[in-house]
């Protein structure tokens, strides 16, 4: 099972480095992504519709995220 994880882990980190094509993280490594992408604090807000995610607008990589 671990390994399966694994896998799928490191298939969704190479489609998140595929997916910005002119920016900075175009050939970024795995670490990189995580620290720039996915460790962010951020408050999350579920409505019936939609769900809204809100970071701080002091973020220092707020430019990467459309």
């Amino acid at each position: 099972m671990r390994v399966l994880l694994t896998a799928v882990a490191y298939v969704l980190y190479q489609e998140l480095r595929a997916v910005p094509g002119g920016t900075e993280l175009h050939r970024a490594m795995v670490a990189t992504i995580r620290l720039r992408l996915l460790k962010i604090g951020a408050t999350i807000t579920e409505s019936v519709r939609r769900i809204v995610i809100s970071m701080s607008s002091s973020h220092p990589w707020k430019d990467l995220w459309p």
